[in-house]
């Protein structure tokens, strides 16, 4: 019996298999490139991050023969870090409560909340030793963790032990800040990397970025620590681990006050981090720092000559050798502005955070410049620290204790519309002048290059062929494309280039489709545009907490200041380009059809492309406040582009298109 049950079940796993094959073979029926590899686009998008690196580090070693050109090009990183960040709203008062406090062997932790912007309520800890001050004082920055700043900082406690007030402030998305969270206030999201990257996706169509967001919550906290008058505000510094080091290297170079830093766990090299491990959560990237030559090292020297610490594990995750090499670099700027001495690398045979070494190291920084005091610190036991004596609010979330708060998705939606007036002043302008515009947010150009086509395949079917091409464009992605001939065509019949979510290859397969089209003699074609069907990143490439199954294509698309939405406007033109130079298209009308993530390609494309004689979208985003509105979805960074929203919305652009486009439910 057990034989027959064994039986049976190797039958149906082979039949599993063999219908899998089928499956597969049928579907490379219809691929049209002539090679295979499925990290092809990464590898192209790799090769500008590689391009715009190389010149950012040629200018850096031409910058290192003086102190004066070492000056010039920390403050030119300033101008293009400021370029990319964008605007900060005015200083408002912060509001400051202190709404309780807990006394501990030499130290007492007083539990705080202030307002960053109006509305926009902060929880931290301020961890004083023992004494009535001026103390010096340092902000510390949390690393990810649902958990913010609990359970209590072992740094914030040292510090305090050792004559340094400090400050712990929770992140957005972590601590009592989660922005996403049910009536019994429980996350509801599986953690703040995914929260992160949901928020960053809205604020960058706005022209802002989670990171900007944070800069300015951890700047407002540098103004509540120099309004106390037992803060020393000559001596503030700042440090931060893991996504808390991502926040000290936003922070240090923009904020004067800040005297003596460090960062742990997160200094590496942004190009070789891309290469290996790929993007991270969307609070440790802003748009466009690769098209501005911004490596992370230029974040921390923007800083310079104050004294900064960088601390390392040799088993991070964190790439080391990144790090090593990076530090290097900021060796060699300090030494041109002729303080060497002032920036130090320390290395633990550790992983990554911030254990004990690590936290006598940083503490120890600190004395040496706050105090100047080099007497190694030395960390004894730490006291337990209940939960209670950290929490601000009274059901541990801002967003469920505090009436007048204004989460980060509403606010959002107000930027939104406050932007209203600027959409309607963008449309009034010249339509050459809207269409230059557009090109600039889409990160393109017309392209020049002239396309090369290549016949790859022929199937000929009984009352229709299919024929196989590859569209290449110097500079671009190769585009696989398969033409559906009918086997009569009407002189008036149109073609339909039909971009399908789920690849070309899920229409070609449908009889019922091809034979709709062929019934009316239509030509088809079916396309790829990068990115999609033969040319997919794998998705096991892509971590799933980030929402996104291209998530790391779109990322470094951004980083490199050409969105993902634009490259695809660029494989669309090409694609038109083949239809007007095709013999056998040359002569019939263009119609496109496009869903899912297409559409917003789509409809830019037929703003811009009046070769496009009508334009059909379903089953995708009809609106970009869409993705404020419902920030919880999913692959809405590849449809981002950075700060549309103060220009235009989709909606304007199908208006601008003069009735071309449409949306079918």
């Amino acid at each position: 019996m057990n034989r027959g049950i064994q039986l049976e079940k190797l039958i149906v796993v082979l039949i599993i298999i063999g219908g899998f094959a089928l499956n597969v073979k049928g579907q490379a029926r219809f691929n049209s490139l002539p090679w295979r590899m499925s990290t092809a686009y990464n590898k192209y998008l790799m090769r500008e991050v590689h391009r715009q690196y190389s010149g950012r580090e040629l200018h850096f070693r031409e910058a290192s023969a003086s102190k004066a050109s070492m000056i010039k090009y920390r403050d030119e990183c300033i101008e293009r870090y400021k370029k990319i960040i964008g605007n900060f709203p005015e200083g408002a008062d912060l509001n400051a409560q202190i709404i309780g406090s807990s006394q501990y062997d030499g130290f007492r932790i007083e539990k705080i909340i202030f307002e960053s912007i109006p509305n926009r309520f902060v929880t931290a800890n301020m961890y004083l030793p023992d004494g009535d001050g001026p103390f010096a004082a340092v902000v510390k920055l949390c690393g990810h963790g649902l958990g913010g700043k609990i359970p209590a900082s072992q740094a914030a406690i040292l510090c305090a032990k050792n004559g340094i007030a400090t400050l712990v402030v929770d992140p957005i998305g972590q601590g009592e800040r989660i922005q996403f969270v049910d009536a019994d206030s429980k996350a509801q999201t599986r953690g703040a990397t995914t929260e992160h990257t949901l928020l960053n996706s809205g604020a960058n169509l706005l022209g802002a970025s989670l990171a900007a967001y944070e800069f300015w919550d951890n700047h407002r906290a540098v103004d509540y620590l120099v309004s106390r008058t037992d803060i020393d505000r000559t001596r503030i510094g700042a440090f931060g681990s893991s996504g808390g080091g991502t926040q000290a290297s936003y922070l240090i170079g923009l904020d004067d006050r800040i005297q003596v830093a460090t960062v742990c766990s997160y200094f590496s090299e942004r190009e070789r981090v891309l290469e290996l491990d790929g993007p991270s959560d969307g609070c440790q990237h802003i748009p466009y720092e690769g098209r501005e030559q911004l490596e992370i090292a230029d974040f921390v020297l923007m800083m310079a000559p104050k004294p900064v610490l960088i601390m390392s594990g040799k088993y991070d995750f964190v790439d080391y050798w990144g790090a090593t090499q990076a530090f290097d670099e900021l060796k060699m700027a300090y030494t041109a502005l002729g303080v060497p001495e002032q920036v130090s690398l320390f290395t633990i045979e550790g992983g990554h955070g911030m254990p004990k070494p690590k936290r006598e190291a940083m503490v120890s920084w600190f004395r040496r410049w706050m105090f100047q005091d080099t007497v190694a610190v030395k960390e004894n036991d730490q006291p337990n620290i209940p939960a209670a004596d950290l929490q601000c609010t009274p059901t541990g979330q801002v967003i469920t204790s505090i009436s007048g708060n204004v989460s980060i998705p509403e606010y959002h939606l107000k930027l939104a519309k406050g932007y209203e007036s600027d959409r309607d002043d963008f449309l009034l302008k010249d339509k050459a002048e809207v269409s230059q515009e557009v090109m600039e947010i889409l990160g393109i150009s017309l392209p020049n290059e002239e396309i090369e086509v290549e016949q790859t395949g022929l199937i000929k079917s009984r009352n229709y062929n299919l024929i196989k091409y590859q569209i290449v464009r110097r500079g671009q992605m190769p585009i696989p494309c398969i033409i559906v001939k009918p086997e009569t065509i009407d002189p008036e019949s149109p073609v339909v280039l039909y971009l399908n979510e789920g690849g070309k290859n899920e229409i070609l397969s449908d009889e019922t489709t091809l034979s709709s089209f062929v019934n009316q003699h239509q030509i088809l074609i079916g396309a790829d545009l990068r990115g999609f069907g033969e040319t997919a990143d794998p998705l096991s490439l892509n971590d799933t907490k980030y929402w996104n199954r291209e998530y790391r294509n779109a990322m470094i698309s951004m980083h490199i200041g050409k969105p993902i939405v634009g490259q695809r406007v660029i494989d669309i033109f090409s694609l038109l380009d083949f239809c007007k130079s095709n013999s056998l298209l040359a002569s019939h009308p263009v119609q496109l059809k496009a869903n899912g993530s297409y559409g917003p390609a789509a409809i830019h494309a037929t703003f811009l492309d009046s070769r496009i004689e009508n334009t059909e979208v379903f089953r995708s985003v009809k609106s970009y406040v869409e993705y404020l509105e419902n920030p919880m979805q999913r692959d809405v960074y590849s449809n981002v582009l950075y700060g549309v929203l103060k220009y235009y919305d989709l909606a304007d652009l199908i208006k601008l298109s003069d009735g071309r486009t449409r949306f079918i439910d």
